[in-house]
């Protein structure tokens, strides 16, 4: 039995809203599931399994039709999907009155439930939100009903806000796989058993690294599986070392040969990092070349010469200001109170 896990697909969000780029990548987030979908059709994956939130928030009629008919180009695989948090089942839900046309096999119940694919010789348990937050561990004592050979949990959450799950407890169970939603980085919990799929696509600027979905095979009581990075785009926090000799447009251009190195359909927070002339100040108004710097983080730092400074200033209040911390360890809070310090009180002798 082979199958596909993903989740987190959030169809519907604005990933970087307010941004030039916030059309595009909701539309990306359709483009990948329908990609995701093509693969399933050329694997010839029996299941896809989606594990919450395949919505960012409840879906519209209009879009469930959508969904459907992207679902409706499999000739072979079978979908089971959950509500999660944010796609989460209110009583007017469409969720509870659509009527499927492809063969999709949603756990709607807010209790456990399960449906059996005889022909596969597969059971897929799972329940979906009701509402936002679910605070109790309702995983503790999921075990299967041992229907069918082979036994596969669906779950959404991980977080205290969002049915907790201690790692030990959902090994414990019994399951021959459990897809788990609800955390966007993938992540192992028990090799070939137990994965975060993470989101399909990143949805946010601190959604970091690869994302993609599970391939896994199941062949009697042997598991394989294998993360296969699919997102059309990553968010990058990229540092960019800067020095004291560096101008403006030495480190435009440097930002510049880094995004193309680091893949200019990518989406970066670019951090500004090292020493600068004390009289430089960066204007990163023009320093997004290629349309897909998402925030600057200026954390650089003056390149005071604090001995010439304590020695000019040696009767004043900056002097020994500068004496009193010159010997603080780098990277401390005293060394970061020297710069800030220092800058304030010649701004203020400037004034």
């Amino acid at each position: 039995m082979r199958f596909i896990h993903t989740a987190d697909i959030h169809l519907g969000a604005s990933p970087d809203a307010g941004s030039a780029y916030s059309q595009r990548r909701a539309e990306e987030l359709w483009n990948s599931l329908e990609r995701l979908v093509k693969v399933c059709e050329e694997e010839q994956v029996d299941l896809l399994l989606i594990a919450g939130d395949l919505f960012h928030r409840q879906p519209l009629l209009r879009e469930l039709k959508e969904v459907d008919y992207l679902f409706s180009q499999l000739t072979h695989t079978k979908i089971v999907f959950i509500a999660g948090n944010h796609d989460y089942l209110k009583p007017s839900s469409y969720y509870l009155t659509y009527q499927w046309k492809s063969q999709v096999y949603p756990l709607l119940e807010q209790t456990m439930g399960f449906v059996e694919f005889e022909e596969l010789g597969t059971s897929v348990y799972g329940f979906s939100y009701g509402q936002k937050e679910i605070r109790e561990a309702l995983y503790t004592d999921a075990f299967p009903q041992k229907k069918q050979p082979v036994e596969i949990l669906i779950a959404h959450g991980g977080d205290e806000k969002h049915i907790p799950i201690q790692r030990n407890n959902i090994m414990n169970l019994g399951y021959d796989y459990v897809a788990l939603g609800h955390i966007h980085r993938p992540m192992e919990i028990e090799k070939n058993h137990i994965y975060y799929s993470g989101s399909l696509e990143p949805t946010d600027k601190n959604d970091v690294g690869k994302h993609g979905y599970i391939i896994g095979e199941i062949r009697g009581k042997s598991v394989k599986t294998e993360f296969v990075p699919f997102a059309s785009r990553e968010y990058v926090h990229m540092k960019v070392e800067t020095t004291e000799q560096m101008t403006g447009r030495e480190l435009r251009e440097k930002i510049a040969q880094m995004i193309v190195s680091g893949g200019t359909q990518n989406l970066y927070k670019i951090i500004l990092d090292g020493y600068r002339s004390p009289d430089q100040v960066y204007d990163v108004s023009g320093m997004d070349a290629y349309g897909n710097v998402l925030e600057f983080v200026d954390d650089t730092k003056p390149a005071y010469d604090f001995e010439m400074l304590a020695e000019q200033n040696k009767d004043n209040l900056l002097g020994v200001y500068i004496e009193s911390l010159k010997q603080s360890p780098e990277g401390s809070e005293e060394a970061l109170a020297l710069f800030e310090g220092v800058k304030a009180l010649l701004e203020t002798k400037r004034g």
